[in-house]
């Protein structure tokens, strides 16, 4: 029995972890990093997995319910497979709970900091991907490259609408492609 199942019984985990896996396979798409200047660190990474990850929970808490459950399902995923890849670069044990930590703590500030920048607008957007996705990046993103990235973003979420719970469940969700600068 692996760790989530131990965490989540049931169905769900089986759903969470193909959901999972299929934001992380977005996540590592090569564009983001070649072309969108998505640092191509550990901390590059996460900020990837974390974006998509927004996506994808945004739209599961608004169809409320099950997509409740289901979100919850991949937040957990997303953290027990942090947790597995901290102890394979070799992080002690007594550090890699407060490392988890930190990272959802992070994850939290970059949830409410996207919400805001997609209401706010193309600047306040901007700021919170140069804040959060960007903040790493040597050299900074271009001006092409942040509204490749922000374009990207807003695009996403835009076509998420469109998935219902069937295909989250599914994991039969589809991203659009990254637009170039």
């Amino acid at each position: 029995m692996s760790f989530l199942q131990k965490l989540i019984p049931g169905r769900v985990v089986g759903d969470a972890a193909a959901l999972y896996g299929r934001l992380v396979a977005q996540a590592r798409q090569p564009v983001f990093y070649t072309q969108l200047g998505a640092p191509d660190t550990v901390g590059g990474r996460f900020d990837m997995i974390a974006l998509h990850a927004y996506i994808v929970m945004r739209r599961l808490k608004e169809l409320g319910g099950p997509g409740g459950k289901l979100a919850q399902a991949v937040f957990d995923a997303m953290f027990a497979d942090m947790d597995r890849n901290l102890r394979e670069m070799g992080v002690g044990d007594l550090r890699v709970g407060r490392q988890v930590k930190d990272l959802a703590k992070s994850f939290y500030g970059r949830i409410k900091a996207y919400d805001e920048g997609l209401v706010g607008g193309t600047e306040a957007l901007d700021a919170a991907l140069v804040r959060n996705l960007y903040a790493d990046a040597e050299p900074q993103p271009t001006p092409e490259q942040l509204a490749g990235m922000a374009a990207y973003l807003q695009g996403a979420v835009a076509r998420s609408r469109s998935w219902d719970i069937g295909h989250l469940g599914r994991a039969e969700i589809d991203f659009p492609p990254a637009i170039r600068p």
